[in-house]
């Protein structure tokens, strides 16, 4: 440091003014003035200027600079870098020599300058004792480290900031962030990165530099900002260990991950809502979607989507997070949202896995894609109806024709009758359709057309089919094409009046005794096409046939006697009087 040395510059003799002047010529140009007599001010040579100086040195400011002080032989007399330390002062004020005061002036931080100090500038005509003789022209290598003022605020400089902004950071907001620490003359001091995790704290509580809450207000998730603060704000003349020195101004390159309070309850937006929403999901409720899970600063940690399967879960029932558990709640099949959870509604301090850190706000992009509740019953809603009057329905045992169109509620088709060109064909309660599509099927009038939602614990269940995901709700669109009344449970073939009187003899076509299967396929087709009788619908006849003639086969010899032969209502009726 350098005290200031009051002096006057007294008149010299003439002759002291020419030996002033030869000893100037042979030190060299440079060391006087351009007349050739002795200097009357700092002589300035600007050798290293940065490419950016957003700051000049101005008078009153307080400075932090290292220098190498020497005489003209080039003698070292004094040195900052000898103690380690730099020269810290407030400029301008008589805290300096004058011409070091002057020698600082509009420096920038990292600027590099030699100063020439004529003596009635420097230590005049009385020196210092035992270090700087009398009259001495004194020569500082000078590096500014950094500058600021008592009447500075912290500096924010917005480096990138997001075009759509999801919250900005307030007082007693919990903040995630990145950040690399400097001086201002560039050198690091600390970086979150460097610990490969962010740093979380609140803002305006007390628990960061006053310049840092300041800074941090009004930040964006994902925005990127500079945030220069001076000591008075930051360290002060304390400083902080051996990284940050006495009166060091800071630089904080800051990236916020996340914001939120603790006061925050889960956010929705609505992106797209799908028209004709009839009802919402509610607690109890098992729903399947997919989801894009991120943090606040956009980074992806999860989705269904690269798994290429819904998400299904229970609503409201605590099998997933809170947070999402209340989101989900108000959806409507086939809407997009948007959830934001909070850390203390998501997974708290502690994050889960290596994606999801401690205390993060976590943001889903949400497609419904179904929901159900357990206990739902197939939904019927009629389409159309034939003008004419319908007086037979559909009834279980009925054989039915039916055209048919299968789709998931999120429209992917899953299957249609039409890709085969023949209707589908069924025998109403007969376990050959799901259970919901069998009701819907019911009460039908030929000509009908309906639109039935069945749930999956009346279709595929859990576990779903070829084709069809498991848990999933599907969407039939169905018009009935015809009906036949079906057979009694159990009966291949039923007579339209009472059977002939003596059936073995009118069977026994040749009247040789035995009824070989000839003979009982060309009886039974001819009572079908004289509408005495029919056969049970939606088979292939000569199969139910062939089934009828092994039944009365008894002994499997290929031929029916009139003792095998017997109605199967005779049959019934034995079986009854056995059990009795």
């Amino acid at each position: 440091m350098f005290p200031a040395v009051s002096h006057t510059l007294r008149r010299l003799p003439l002759l002291h003014w020419l030996l002033l002047l030869l000893q100037a010529l042979e030190r060299g140009l440079g060391r006087a003035s351009p007349a050739g007599a002795p200097l009357e001010d700092v002589v300035i040579e600007r050798y290293h200027i940065p490419r950016a100086c957003p700051r000049e040195v101005q008078m009153g400011d307080f400075v932090r600079y290292h220098y190498n002080g020497t005489f003209e032989d080039g003698k070292k007399f004094d040195s900052s870098y000898d103690r380690s330390t730099l020269a810290a002062i407030v400029v301008g004020v008589g805290r300096l020599i004058t011409g070091m005061d002057r020698g600082l002036m509009g420096m920038c931080v990292n600027e590099r300058r030699r100063l020439i100090v004529p003596p009635h500038l420097g230590y005049g005509s009385i020196g210092v004792a035992g270090l700087i003789p009398p009259d001495a022209t004194l020569y500082f290598d000078v590096v500014l480290l950094d500058v600021w003022n008592k009447a500075d605020t912290v500096q924010v400089s917005i480096l990138l900031r997001p075009p759509h902004c999801l919250r900005m950071v307030q007082d007693s907001d919990f903040v995630r962030y990145h950040y690399n620490g400097t001086l201002l003359d560039g050198t690091a001091f600390d970086s979150s990165y460097s610990r490969d995790g962010t740093y979380d704290t609140y803002v305006g509580s007390g628990w960061l530099i006053k310049g840092m809450d300041q800074g941090l207000l009004g930040m964006c998730p994902g925005e990127r900002r500079k945030i220069i603060i001076p000591p008075f704000l930051a360290y002060g003349e304390k400083g902080y260990g051996t990284v940050i020195p006495s009166q060091a101004s800071l630089v904080f390159h800051v990236l916020l991950i996340d914001v939120h309070n603790p006061k925050d309850t889960v956010q929705v937006e609505t992106l797209e809502l799908p028209l004709g929403c009839v009802r919402k999901a509610a607690a109890g409720d098992f729903m399947r979607y997919h989801y894009n899970g991120s943090l606040m600063d956009g980074t992806l940690f999860d989705s269904s989507y690269s798994r290429n399967h819904t998400y299904n879960t229970y609503v409201g029932q605590g099998y997933i997070i809170p947070g999402m558990d209340q989101g989900l709640q108000g959806a409507c099949i086939g809407e997009h949202r948007r959830i934001t959870v909070p850390p203390h509604l998501g997974y708290g301090e502690n994050g889960t896995g290596d994606k999801i850190p401690g205390s993060a706000v976590l943001i889903f992009n949400v497609h419904i894609i179904d929901f159900h509740n357990p206990a739902d019953p197939v939904q019927i809603e009629t389409l159309s109806r034939p003008p004419e009057t319908c007086n037979e329905t559909t009834k279980p045992g009925d054989f039915i024709r039916y055209h048919y169109n299968c789709s998931l509620l999120d429209g992917t088709k899953l299957f249609s009758s039409h890709d085969y060109g023949d209707p589908q064909e069924a025998t109403l309660g007969a376990n050959k359709v799901i259970e919901g599509l069998d009701t819907g099927l019911q009460g039908m009038c030929v000509g009908e057309r309906r639109q039935l939602i069945v749930p999956p614990h009346l279709a595929h269940g859990e576990s779903g089919a070829r084709g069809v995901p498991g848990s999933a709700v599907l969407l039939f669109e169905v018009e009935l094409v015809s009906r036949e009344d079906g057979l009694p449970t159990g009966y291949l073939f039923v007579w339209h009046q009472d059977p002939p009187t003596n059936l073995f003899e009118d069977m026994d076509l040749n009247k040789n005794g035995e009824v070989p299967l000839e003979e009982f396929s060309s009886f039974l087709k001819a009572q079908v096409n004289e509408g005495k009788g029919r056969l049970l619908p939606g088979q292939d006849p000569e199969k139910i046939i062939g089934d009828m003639f092994k039944n009365q086969d008894r002994n499997q010899d290929g031929k029916i006697t009139a003792e095998e032969l017997k109605l199967k209502s005779d049959e019934d009726q034995e079986r009854v009087h056995e059990e009795l």
